[in-house]
Parts: C-alpha cells; sequence; structure tokens
C-alpha cells in the first residue's frame, strides 16, 4: 500500500484539488483507493458525494483532524487530505505514516510566507528522506514571473518542484460533478493531464 499526504497549513492552496485528483488517478489504473479527509471542512468527502457509481470508485472517510494508528490495509492507495494548520506533534505522526509527501503552493508572497516555517519544520522533520517531499506550484504558468518568484523562493529549501498546474476552469467543472481530468472524457484535458505527468511519475519511482 502506497500512502501520499497532501498537505500544506495555509488554506486555499489546493490541497483539495490535488488530493482528489490523485485518488481519481488511481482509480482510473484499476487501484483500490481510499481518500482520508482530514479538514473539519470535509471538501473531498462533499466532492465524492457528487462522484457517480459508473466512475472509478473511491473509497473515503473523515477522520476529524485527529491521529490515525494506522491506514486503511485494504487500499493499494491511501490519499491523506490533511487539514491547514498541521503542525507539531500531529504531523510528526502523520510523517510517519506516509510515503510521500506532496505540498501545494500558490506563487503569492502571503501563501510563501505562510509556507516559509511549515518547509523548515518538513526539513527537520524528514532529514535524511527529502526525496519523499516534493512540491506542485499551483494555479500558474511556469513562463510568468510569479513563477520565477517561487523558484528563487523554493531554492533555500532543496524541495523540488515537481510541476506546475495551471489556472484553468476544467478541475472546478470537473469537482462539481464529482470527476476528476483523470475521468473521461479524458480528451478534453489533453494539456492537464501532460501537466500532471511529472507528479505520477515521481510518485510511482
Amino acid at each position: 500500500m502506497t500512502a501520499v499526504m497532501v498537505c500544506n497549513p495555509k488554506g486555499g492552496c489546493g490541497k483539495t484539488t490535488l488530493a482528489t485528483n490523485l485518488a481519481g488517478w488511481a482509480a482510473s489504473e484499476g487501484k483500490r483507493v481510499t481518500l482520508c479527509d482530514l479538514d473539519r471542512q470535509q471538501s473531498s468527502l462533499r466532492w465524492m458525494s457528487f462522484r457517480d457509481e459508473s466512475m472509478p470508485a473511491v473509497n473515503g472517510f473523515y477522520g476529524g483532524g485527529q491521529l490515525m494508528a494506522s491506514l486503511p490495509k485494504d487500499a493499494d492507495v491511501t490519499v491523506i487530505d490533511a487539514p491547514a494548520g498541521l503542525q507539531g506533534y500531529k504531523l510528526s505522526d502523520y510523517l510517519r505514516l506516509v510515503d510521500r509527501v506532496v505540498i501545494p503552493v500558490v506563487p503569492s508572497v502571503f501563501d510563501m510566507a505562510a509556507t516559509e516555517d511549515f518547509l523548515n519544520s518538513l526539513r527537520s522533520e524528514m532529514r535524511g528522506q527529502r526525496h519523499k517531499i516534493g512540491i506542485v506550484a499551483m494555479r500558474v504558468d511556469p513562463r510568468t514571473r510569479a513563477a520565477g518568484m517561487l523558484e528563487a523562493f523554493l531554492q533555500h529549501f532543496d524541495v523540488p518542484i515537481l510541476t506546475y498546474i495551471r489556472p484553468t476552469s476544467n478541475y472546478v467543472n470537473a469537482a462539481a460533478a464529482g470527476r476528476t481530468i483523470f475521468d473521461p472524457p479524458k480528451s478534453r484535458h489533453k494539456q492537464d493531464l501532460a501537466q500532471w505527468a511529472p507528479l505520477l511519475k515521481w510518485l510511482e519511482s
């Protein structure tokens, strides 16, 4: 079983977008998927309630931000949508449970400042295991000044930017129907799927 945690203490950075689409990708590959929603807003579970039974199945539960003694044993892939403000002993315990940590970051001054302490904590907690940590730049074109600002900021942390997710309504439209960009018809999401390829390759490596 592979466990992937999507986390960032800053709200509104795209955690649920990443978590639901990761779950949708794994389900589309024929894997047994559990989506763990630990955020009080329960956005991931709300997405699941819209999902049609004809779509590849995603199981889920609400963890209420509580510590988990163990992860689901019957899943091939577990995706954890971590709550905002995750830090301290809870963060430490979650890090021991997962195989990969994906951090969505929006390239704005406010979001980067809010993420700085979190990244420092991760570097300390996962010393010798930094290959497990990757950043996804959310709602940004890699050719823009904002992308350059984010790259300059992250140089200090030695954490790779795995990919850039462009600003598009495709994610909003898919989520409203309980779908992901990995659900049919995929033809309308070719550009988005190409952006996900480096992240998925990293997760499978």
